[in-house]
């Protein structure tokens, strides 16, 4: 393994390993603070100026010195701020790519070739180096030099038209879902390029695309099109799904909402005094008179409050649950149980608490061991390693090629 750097994280999954994330936005980003989480030394090569993401706040959340955007997509992780317009900034990300195990770009498609570290050039200074390159359509085809942006993927992807009313626009999800799927595809796509770089010495290439990430993750949703031949039609009641049976959405009660998801038919029309469906077979007329179903469903379920109805669902075994805000997921005690969020000290930003982790490890467990740095935090720090004595640094520093945060 390459990058054998002195690392100052304590021992996770990924220790050892050095991550140069040149990645912008959300998609890269998440996919390289994975890494870092992991317990890689991952280094940020942003421009002097700071990464796109650190000039574009979510909700308008600015923080005090770091956005919550750019501080939700960048823990864990060491900041390089340097040009790399001037060959002094590319000759010190070239001497960066030395010592790296992975590399990861979402430049426009041809940016790379142009900065001189596309895959083969890096490949030429190591050879078993794990590039992984994000695009938004493809790195080439008709559609290469279109935006990846995540609602324009919604779009295209053909997942607005499996919910929702027919006659009316398609709903986008309500998070940021392509970014985050590419982003988990990438992470993916790193682990096991490592984990053959392990059994074998031999690094590669890895290319994702964002509407590739979309596509596939409706694996069962495109297969009930393309094999069982079954049209994607929305009907007149707001559905959750086009490809599964009446009564499967969120249903308006008393005092809030709730969801429920396909209950048998005989056993909820005892349950709701609804006669109608009590002769009714779940997979004949559950698709066949799924606006008849979903419209009664509603009706009696707008009569009593969402918990009086979670009780009569869960003595009877049907599948029902609430419908949260963010408050209310902080405050469940599964998701408190799970340790889901966590709380950590940042030296700007004051005491944070964040989404942590999706998967636990019993030996090495991801933990945060540093907030988002500030554009250029670790450039000192990092140019020392690289084997830079003071006066070369000071020089880069005031000639601008690089800069170090304030």
């Amino acid at each position: 393994m390459t990058g054998q750097h002195e690392d100052h994280h304590r021992p996770g999954v990924l220790t050892g390993y050095r991550v140069l994330d040149c990645s912008i936005a959300m998609a890269g980003p998440f996919a390289a603070q994975r890494l870092g989480d992991l317990g890689a030394d991952v280094i940020k090569v942003e421009p002097v100026s700071g990464e796109w993401q650190r000039h574009s706040a979510a909700g308008g959340a600015t923080g005090n010195r770091i956005n919550v955007s750019f501080l939700s997509l960048n823990r864990n992780k060491r900041s390089l701020a340097v040009d790399l317009k001037s060959e002094a900034g590319r000759d010190i990300l070239r001497t960066l790519v030395a010592s790296a195990d992975v590399f990861l770009q979402n430049y426009r498609p041809g940016v790379a070739a142009r900065l001189g570290v596309d895959y083969e050039s890096l490949r030429a200074i190591n050879p078993d180096l794990v590039y992984v390159s994000i695009s938004g359509y493809g790195e080439d085809g008709p559609y290469a030099q279109r935006p990846g942006q995540d609602l324009l993927l919604q779009g295209m992807s053909g997942a607005m038209l499996s919910s929702g009313r027919a006659g009316e626009a398609p709903r986008a999800a309500g998070q940021y879902l392509v970014d985050a799927v590419t982003a988990s595809t990438a992470f993916e796509g790193v682990l096991a390029a490592l984990l053959h770089r392990e059994r074998t010495g031999e690094g590669q290439l890895v290319t994702v695309n964002m509407l590739d990430a979309i596509t596939t993750l409706q694996m069962q949703e495109l297969s009930v099109f393309t094999v069982g031949g079954l049209q994607q039609a929305r009907s007149e009641q707001p559905h959750a799904h086009v490809y599964i049976r009446s009564p499967y959405g969120t249903f308006k009660t008393a005092d809030g909402y709730i969801a429920l998801a396909f209950p048998p038919l005989k056993t909820l029309g005892e349950l709701l005094g609804e006669d109608s469906f009590l002769d009714m077979i779940d997979e004949e007329h559950g698709w066949t008179h799924r606006d008849e179903i979903f419209a009664a469903t509603s009706r009696h379920l707008e009569t009593r409050s969402s918990q009086h109805w979670l009780d009569a669902f869960a003595a009877a075994g049907i599948w029902a649950g609430p419908v949260y805000g963010y408050a209310d997921l902080l405050e469940d005690p599964q998701i408190r149980h799970n340790g889901t969020f966590v709380t950590y000290d940042h030296p700007t930003e004051g005491t944070v608490t964040v989404p942590g982790f999706p998967y636990k490890f019993s030996v090495t467990p991801p933990r945060i061991d540093r907030g988002a740095p500030l554009a250029g935090q670790h450039t000192r720090e990092v140019l020392g390693e690289l084997g830079l004595d003071v006066p070369v640094i000071e020089g880069l520093l005031e000639s601008g090629v690089v800069v170090e945060s304030a």
